[in-house]
């Protein structure tokens, strides 16, 4: 039985075993052999350096993807369990439980010789490296694969990518979110739906299984744990209580938009492609409307994990805060409310306050515009289509220089947004034709909607209101393309030269890839 037909809901196959009080459990013995081990960690908080694994789980997996056995425990922190209204553990339930370090033995046997895979895997991969380092075992390299990294191959129209959002694109299940178990189970359903879409494990995915399999794990620690005390004193594990109940506030106007705004909004202001995994934490960071001595360690631990530079972590908060003020007026005004909560957010991400006044200015300059423009009806007859609309995103290419610039210049006044490269977000790119570049391949390749420069000048003219967002359906997972020869450096020298946004590491996107190998093709 295939492991995507397991998660649809199927006849489970294996076992799970629980940490009673009783101890600790232990693997059980496969009838099969296996090749990955699906991991999901629940913590005491988001620094893999001070805070604690609470729960791990195991899902064993042989070649084809089928589930070979599962296994789950539960430890004691030796100290405060944290956010209990995540990840639902109390203090109650690790009562009696087993330290990580008594059940070390068993993660070891477990994991040795298999591809670890996870949904954002280096955070995982962290806290399960430091609590073994502590447990006193010497850690391999271990050979991963990240399910968030694949998604931008096999799902590359996602807003956002936490595991939920991926599941539900790709219609597996995900039960017990939040538990370590559920959320290790849906991350193998998530594996199982890519090697369905490619017909089998990408080569990334055989890369890692090749690289575990000549990994050496030891087979017994090489030095006694550390204490508590020990670990306290060495900065890695955190001695002040942490709060294990929700805020009670309710958001405020603007914080409450970041439910709305997505990763690719942020992308689009010019967040670098790498700083994904840093965005999405700075999302879950800023929903209480503050960023806290915890999050701020977790955030800088992910930047020297991810090896961002400043300007990439500069370029980040800049582009969080463009979208979230682009967000904010959206309505045509700006309250003084969200002017306060911009300000905070922007003081919080090191943004200079000029850059706050710059985005208000312009807010304030649209809302005049449209005002004294009236926005009346269009008229009847009108040949030209589907109308422009406030704050609709357009991009241009070509076009005579001088009429560009005024076109432009007009339609940001207007509250229509002028961006610099092509999404599924944007509605038209402007162009007369006379330059056919990267993004005018990337409009034809979504299908875009071209129009001339004066039409688009009339569009100006008889500008509409806003209309209310539609959720879009479902996207459908494409195959990660094959047999590219050029190397990963040069398709992003083709791709930075042709128009897109790629970072200068990490998976590249699917888009890309079929975009060159398309004009490599036709060569």
């Amino acid at each position: 039985m295939g492991l995507f037909d397991w998660l649809l809901g199927r006849r489970r196959r294996g076992t799970a075993d629980r940490h009673g009080p009783s101890g600790a459990a232990t693997m059980p013995r496969p009838s099969r052999v296996p090749a990955f081990a699906v991991i999901d960690v629940e913590t005491t908080g988001l620094s893999p350096q001070r805070d604690r694994i609470l729960e791990l789980a195991i899902v064993r997996l042989d070649e084809s993807g089928a589930v070979i056995d599962e296994w789950v425990s539960r430890f004691d922190p030796e100290g405060p369990v944290g956010a209990t209204h995540i990840h639902g553990i109390t203090q109650a339930d690790v009562a009696g439980q087993p330290r990580f370090a008594d059940v070390a033995p068993t993660v070891m046997a477990a994991l040795s010789g298999l591809a670890v895979v996870a949904h954002n895997a280096k955070f995982d991969l962290a806290f399960l490296r430091n609590e073994l380092k502590a447990a006193g075992w010497s850690v391999p390299w271990i050979a991963a694969y990240c399910t968030l990294d694949a998604s931008y191959a096999y799902l590359p129209n996602m807003d956002r990518r936490r595991l939920v959002d991926c599941c539900w694109a790709v219609g597996v299940r995900l039960e017990d979110a939040h538990s370590a178990l559920g959320d290790a189970r849906a991350a193998a359903g998530l594996l199982g739906a890519y090697v369905t879409v490619n017909g089998g494990p990408d080569p990334v995915l055989l890369e890692a299984l090749a690289a575990a399999r000549s990994s050496d794990w030891p087979a017994s620690p090489v030095r006694p744990p550390l204490t508590v005390e020990q670990r306290t004193a060495s900065g890695s594990v955190r001695a002040r209580p942490m709060r294990i109940t929700p805020p009670k506030p309710s958001a405020p106007p603007l914080l409450r938009q970041l439910t709305a705004l997505s990763l690719l909004e942020v992308i689009e202001e010019g967040a670098p492609v790498g700083t994904t995994a840093y965005v999405e934490m700075l999302f879950d960071a800023l929903e209480d409307g503050d960023i806290s001595d915890a999050e701020a360690e977790a955030l800088q631990e992910l930047v020297a994990e991810f090896e961002l530079s400043a300007s990439d972590v500069h370029a980040a908060h800049e582009a969080f805060l463009l979208a979230l003020a682009h967000r904010a007026v959206d309505d045509g005004r700006i309250s003084h409310d969200e002017r306060r909560e911009l300000k905070t957010i922007a003081s919080l991400l090191g943004v200079a306050d000029t850059t706050v006044k710059q985005v208000l200015d312009r807010a304030d300059a649209a809302r005049h515009a449209r005002l004294g423009a009236g926005l009346g009806p269009l008229p009847d007859p009108w040949p030209h289509g589907e109308p422009l609309r406030v704050g609709d995103r357009v991009a241009f290419t070509g076009c005579d220089e001088t009429q560009r610039l005024r076109l432009e210049q007009r339609a940001e006044e207007l509250g229509v947004r002028v961006i610099s490269s092509v999404s599924r977000l944007t509605v038209m790119l402007i162009t007369d034709g006379s330059f056919a570049g990267g993004k005018h391949a990337k409009a034809q390749q979504l299908g875009t909607r071209h129009v001339h420069p004066d039409i688009f000048d009339v569009l100006l003219q008889h500008l509409q209101p806003a209309q209310a967002a539609v959720r879009s359906s479902a996207p459908t997972p494409t195959a990660a393309p094959r047999g590219a020869d050029a190397s990963p450096a040069a398709i992003r020298a083709w791709a930075t030269a042709n128009g897109y946004q790629v970072g200068v590491r990490g998976r590249l996107p699917g888009e890309v890839l079929a975009a060159y190998n398309s004009s490599t093709s036709s060569v």
